[in-house]
């Protein structure tokens, strides 16, 4: 069903480096609390996003960017995800 296929295609990219947020928050020399303080969240969310192990949505990924004083762009990782035909099965949990 469509939704197994959502739900598989979520736990592939939660094992993929997608975002750069920890790396330009560190080239800014910014922490994760000033992030969190700034964004009004919680200092284990912002961890989560700087582990890739969730992504922040668009809109806040745009209030990142203009905080962090960069393109949106930069806190991307660039190039295509690499999904292999597997990753599309409904069993793919």
């Amino acid at each position: 069903t469509r939704c197994s296929v959502v739900r598989g295609l979520g736990d592939v990219y939660k094992r993929q480096r997608i975002n750069r947020i920890k790396v330009v928050l560190a080239e800014k020399q910014r922490t994760n609390k000033w992030l969190a303080e700034n964004l009004g969240r919680e200092y284990s969310t912002i961890s989560k996003w700087c582990t890739n192990t969730n992504q922040p949505d668009l809109i806040t990924l745009t209030k990142i960017a203009h905080l962090l004083e960069v393109d949106i762009r930069e806190l991307l990782v660039s190039g295509r995800p690499t999904l292999k035909d597997s990753d599309f099965t409904s069993g793919n949990k």
